[in-house]
């Protein structure tokens, strides 16, 4: 008995150490945008003309966060141009490994009543970094678009609740150095164009599947735990 329950014990520790190996993950992140801009995140406003505010933090008298404080989220509005502008501003993740199946999820609203069509971009870079050139209608290395919400820049066409808004990333090669990228991208915006208003996003989460090896290691965990039991099951018998 006493060698049956050692084998289960060794078996058992092996498999929580493959389960503890498959649940982290250096490409998973969770931000509430409890303090603005992110440390690590890069803002680059490319809008023309440029204007007086780039991403910030929300503002609760327009409407309150998705969870947590009200002013628990990160915001972009007409004043990233001035005049009649097109605005381009962008809200850079940072590089990171990403595989395919990799998830970008989160929530985002504009304001109640809203009759300045918003519209908002999720970019990556399969070269990651922070290129997203100079100029309103350039993007740099961030080439491939995911989405696009309210792409028609449509009267209504921006949800005045938050809504939840997810990618999945496929194509890629293999592991990949890449980044996302949010991209505030308005024609005729700003102060004195016929859109842009003002938009929130909140509860922002990257969820990035395990590697193969995580897999074909918790394959060999749970073939170890059940030899372990059949042993110790014969061992009981034999007694």
């Amino acid at each position: 008995m006493a060698v049956s329950f050692k084998s289960a014990v060794i078996s058992s520790l092996l498999l929580a150490s493959v389960l503890s190996a498959g649940a982290a993950s250096a490409n998973a992140l969770t931000e509430n945008f409890d303090g603005g801009v992110p440390a690590g995140w890069t803002v680059v406003n490319n809008s023309d003309p440029l204007g007086s505010t780039d991403w910030f933090q929300g503002n609760p008298t327009v409407f309150g966060s998705y969870q947590g404080a009200a002013n628990s989220y990160i915001g972009a509005n007409f004043n990233n141009g001035a005049g009649v502008a097109s605005i381009s501003n962008w809200l850079i993740l940072p590089t990171s490994t990403y595989r395919n199946g990799d998830t970008l999820s989160f929530y985002t609203r504009t304001a109640d009543g809203s009759s300045w069509p918003d519209r908002l971009e999720v970019r990556f870079s399969n070269v990651g970094g922070t290129n997203v050139g100079n100029t309103a209608d350039s993007v740099g290395s961030f080439s491939s678009l995911l989405l696009s919400v309210n792409g028609g820049q449509d009267v209504g066409g921006y949800p005045e609740e938050w809504t939840k808004f997810s990618v999945t990333l496929s194509g890629l090669s293999g592991a990949t150095n890449g980044a996302f990228a949010l991209h505030y991208s308005v024609d005729d915006g700003g102060p004195s164009g016929d859109n842009s208003n003002y938009i929130g996003i909140d509860s922002l989460s990257v969820t990035a599947v395990p590697e193969p090896s995580t897999y074909l290691m918790l394959g060999a965990g749970l073939g170890l735990v059940g030899l372990a039991r059949k042993r110790k099951a014969k061992a009981a018998h034999a007694a």
